[in-house]
């Protein structure tokens, strides 16, 4: 094993944020331009983070996104992650550490040890990018963001009793007086 000194952690989650686990989807514009997206998830949550969609996604491009996340939310326990090079940069070690949290991994060739990132990706998949044309990568990343959003805010999960990660917030309205 590559991460923790040695030692692989496989955790379940149990209150929020315990884990982030993390993934690559492969797609292509209409035109055949290859593009990618680094999916970042939360476990406990079920709450799609952040959605990255570039043509390259290196270790820079992930450090961002972790830290974005870090800024705005908070630092998880761990970040899941595959031996993809990506994850395993020694820069992406580096933040993980100095951030305070720690990393867990999945057995080379196991798939199912990254159950949520693995079911998530396959939905986004199957709901979204295989019915869409994207003609350029910047539409790619308006239509996969906004599709993130109303994953996170509408879209029922059973695991949640059919009910959004994230709802949005609906304050009801006073009923206006009538005029006679």
């Amino acid at each position: 094993m590559w991460l923790n000194g040695g030692s692989c952690v496989r955790l379940r989650p149990e209150y929020g944020d315990p884990v982030w686990p993390h993934g690559f989807v492969h797609h292509r514009t209409d035109d055949g331009r290859a593009f990618r997206t680094l999916n970042i998830l939360d476990e406990h949550s079920r709450d799609c983070l952040a959605i990255r969609v570039k043509q390259k996604l290196n270790p820079t491009e992930f450090i961002g996104a972790l830290t974005e996340l870090m800024i705005l939310r908070r630092v998880p326990a761990r970040i899941r992650s595959d031996d993809g090079p990506e994850f395993i940069a020694q820069a992406v070690q580096d933040r993980i550490a100095a951030a305070g949290a720690k990393t867990a991994c999945i057995e080379p060739g196991s798939p199912w040890e990254n159950g949520y990132c693995e079911s998530f990706n396959a939905r986004f998949r199957d709901e979204l990018l295989n019915g869409e044309v994207f003609y350029a990568l910047r539409e790619a990343q308006i239509i996969i963001e906004s599709c993130r959003k109303y994953y996170t805010t509408k879209r029922p999960h059973s695991a949640l009793g059919y009910r959004p990660p994230a709802p949005e917030t609906i304050i009801p309205m006073e009923p206006r007086p009538v005029m006679h």
